[in-house]
């Protein structure tokens, strides 16, 4: 997909990045618009969002530099310098999606099947942006960066084991931030605002997208070194 010209390939790269984190911002608008739960990277800033005056952006971006931090604590010596480009993807990644909210902010619903056509259209739109970024092989978001560098570390000490291999973690990661956005929740607001039927879905649904679309974007001979790199992404 991308040529051998090292600059026009990395910049190549960043557009196809950009492409890809501005489909998984409209995608995430659409499951808060839906109102059936948002998609599980986004659980925690959305539910902190209903309990604060700082937009799901915002939260965001805060959310996901504490991830470069824990990456940094966890890998130490082995934390390279490049990996902090991580820091301007997440201020762009965190701005569109104040940016997609604001575009989808008069989309509404009137029954609940309309929510579920929000929940499905969130879905198809996250799990296309997600392959792009896997695609455009430039920097990983700072939730992948933190499951690479846990996964990295606790293989490196305890050897290759299937529950830390990227594919459990990523599981394990993102059912952790769902539990921890459900107690806010229950705690602050007595209900399960930002966490419902639509994320159990996101979580299916968006790694069944992903691999669907890395399939139509690589050539057939490399399906499997794709789906490899990919190591059972589920969401955004």
């Amino acid at each position: 997909m991308f040529c051998r010209n090292r600059v026009v390939d990395m910049t190549l790269r960043y557009v196809v990045l950009g492409l890809g984190l501005s489909l998984m911002s409209i995608g995430i608008a659409f499951s808060i618009r839906s109102d059936l739960g948002t998609t599980p990277i986004s659980s925690l800033p959305y539910v902190v969002s209903e309990l604060t005056p700082l937009s799901v952006g915002t939260l965001m971006i805060l959310m996901n530099l504490v991830f470069v931090a824990l990456q940094i604590l966890v890998l130490r010596r082995r934390f390279k310098p490049v990996q902090l480009l991580q820091i301007p993807v997440v201020v762009v990644f965190g701005l569109l999606n104040d940016a997609a909210l604001w575009l989808l902010r008069d989309v509404t619903y009137s029954t609940y099947w309309q929510q579920w056509l929000l929940v499905a259209i969130g879905i198809v739109v996250v799990g296309v942006g997600v392959a792009f970024q896997v695609k455009a092989q430039a920097v990983p978001l700072a939730g992948e960066g933190l499951i690479l560098a846990l996964s990295d570390t606790l293989i490196r000490r305890f050897g290759v084991k299937r529950p830390l291999l990227f594919g459990a973690m990523k599981v394990q990661f993102d059912t952790t931030l769902v539990l921890v956005s459900v107690a806010i929740a229950l705690i602050f607001t007595h209900g399960l605002a930002g966490v419902r039927e639509g994320t159990v879905a996101a979580a299916i649904g968006v790694g069944f997208v992903v691999q669907l679309t890395i399939r139509l974007l690589e050539p057939v001979s490399s399906v499997e070194k794709a789906n490899a790199r990919l190591v059972a992404t589920s969401e955004a």
